[in-house]
């Protein structure tokens, strides 16, 4: 699995990225648990699956921190008017 670019991750939705956080800590779980039963697997995949993890939950909590300044901005200006 290649990682894509972050500006290919940015597109995502709220939903995708949420979506894609589920599939990408289940990869990682199954790849930790291949590497602890001593199974093969690539282990630059685990690499990979934490910084995609890492990337998706930066994007998503970027997102609801604009979000929840919106709202702020926007009960600042209910206020005063």
């Amino acid at each position: 699995m290649s990682l894509p670019a972050f500006t290919e991750i940015s597109s995502f939705s709220n939903t995708e990225i949420s979506v894609a956080i589920i599939e990408t800590e289940n990869q990682l779980f199954n790849l930790r648990f291949k590497k602890a039963t001593r199974q093969s697997f690539k282990s630059h995949e685990i690499k990979n699956a934490k910084r995609r993890l890492a990337q998706l939950k930066t994007l998503l909590s970027l997102r609801l921190e604009n979000l929840d300044q919106k709202d702020d901005n926007l009960i600042n200006t209910l206020i005063t008017n």
